[in-house]
């Protein structure tokens, strides 16, 4: 018997699993403490997802939980998937033969004054004083030890004949009810599972449906199914992220553009947050993680940190063509001659948040999404910016030519507006050959090319 190590959380969940295998009446479920009460008094459930089913009949209840719960361990992802203990307590159960009390002529309220006084039957209240005490009857304990010993509890009859209490009645243990929850003036029962290896989102999308599908519930007795636990808190940020991540999408466009009073550069730059984006993906991807609130809020990080790149590159871009240069010459000298800054821009973002990304200790669950993103995110906006920058400009100098036409020629603007609009000289228009020509002659202003204000 010696101590067992584990590398990760699902390690040690699978070791703890497989010791406690065969301990007959446990029911295990995996936590942390402090998410644990946090899941407890937001919602009502310790777990994950807590799917709560409310209904009038009790067994009805019982019966449709079993059903959800094997519903659940056929989905992917699943992990402790139990129903709240709610039975297994020992109940003494007494049926009445109505023949055998009909045959006899004794009363049922007779025989049932007789059952309730074996646990306790008050029959008034004594006073002493101000205090008030209730006065029951209660058979001896010998006759109230075992379901034998109540058989032989004798019931008078009419014509004062005593007969067994075990032939008017069926006596035997049931198992029965050791709590009955309420919430909402209805019964309720809990069927709860945790998450692993998968996103919350679309396990819970693929469990509704397979409940809706595999689960008919009784129409009469107001029956429903609610959805819960972690699944509420995620429901809840998902829809402020929503709102969140377009708002902060825009004041980061407006923030580029207040920066370079240039529409087209600042497009040009915003490109780093979907290619940023993308690499995030594939970072969660390659280190098989599920998308999650914390990857979320990683997302809105990243779409900050992976515009440094661009914002380098382009300045330095726009620096040159000032100087003459045409495109293709300004975005390769760029792309070799600020290689190292960009560099050292991406390797402080991904070193920052690795310690975060590759930690295992307490948090390890919120920190290692978030940074995974932002790290993959901020390499893959590296990769794509240095790949695609020349295309890039080639695509929007091209989209600031036709947009600066059809706003003069369509739509009759001023060509000292467009250019304002768009952040071009309007003094300027041909070809890059024509920038060459006249850088070559030192008269770039007698060229005739649209450039970047």
């Amino acid at each position: 018997d010696r101590w067992k190590r584990a590398a990760t959380q699902d390690e040690l969940r699978e070791l703890i699993k497989k010791e406690l295998r065969n301990i007959p009446g446990q029911k295990l479920a995996f936590s942390q403490p402090i998410e644990l009460r946090m899941n407890e008094m937001i919602s009502g459930v310790r777990s994950d997802l807590g799917i709560k089913l409310f209904g009038d009949d009790f067994d009805t209840l019982v019966k449709k939980a079993a059903e959800i719960e094997a519903v659940l361990k056929t989905i992917d992802g699943n992990a402790d998937v139990s129903v709240e203990q709610i039975t297994g307590q020992p109940v003494l159960q007494i049926q009445v033969r109505q023949d055998e009390i009909a045959r006899y002529g004794i009363p049922a309220q007779t025989v049932l004054d007789l059952i309730q006084a074996a646990g306790s039957l008050p029959v008034g209240e004594v006073v002493e004083g101000q205090l008030r005490f209730p006065l029951v009857v209660r058979l001896p304990d010998r006759l109230r030890a075992s379901p034998e010993s109540i058989g032989t509890i004798l019931v008078s009859t009419p014509t004062g004949e005593r007969i067994p209490l075990a032939r008017l009645a069926d006596i035997r243990t049931v198992e029965g009810p050791s709590t009955i929850t309420r919430e909402w003036g209805q019964r309720r029962i809990t069927i709860t599972s945790n998450i692993v290896g998968r996103d919350m989102g679309t396990f819970v999308a693929e469990a509704q449906q397979k409940v809706n599908e595999k689960v008919q519930l009784p129409k009469e007795g107001r029956y429903h199914l609610e959805w819960g636990g972690q699944f509420q808190n995620y429901e809840r940020a998902r829809t402020r992220l929503m709102v969140v991540v377009p708002v902060a999408v825009v004041l980061i466009f407006l923030l580029l553009y207040f920066t370079y009073r240039n529409f087209v550069d600042a497009l040009r730059v915003f490109t780093g947050v979907p290619f940023g984006w993308v690499g995030g993906i594939i970072a969660l991807w390659l280190r098989d993680m599920p998308f999650s609130i914390s990857a979320a809020v990683g997302f809105i990080a990243l779409s900050g940190v992976a515009v440094l790149d661009d914002m380098i590159l382009v300045s330095y871009v726009r620096q040159l063509r000032r100087r003459g240069l045409n495109v293709h010459e300004a975005v390769r000298q760029a792309a070799v001659t600020r290689l190292r800054p960009v560099l050292m821009t991406t390797l402080v973002a991904s070193l920052g948040f690795l310690p975060m990304a590759l930690s295992t200790g307490q948090g390890a669950e919120v920190q290692r999404p978030l940074a995974t993103v932002v790290i993959g995110g901020v390499i893959g906006a590296m990769v794509m910016s240095l790949l695609v920058l020349r295309v890039l400009y080639l695509f929007f100098d091209w989209l600031a030519h036709g947009a600066f036409w059809v706003l003069t020629r369509v739509f009759r603007v001023s060509e000292t507006t467009a250019s304002a609009i768009l952040g071009l000289n309007p003094e300027q228009s041909g070809d890059d050959d024509g920038v060459e020509s006249g850088s070559r002659n030192g008269s770039v202003g007698a060229s005739t090319q649209l450039t970047p204000v």
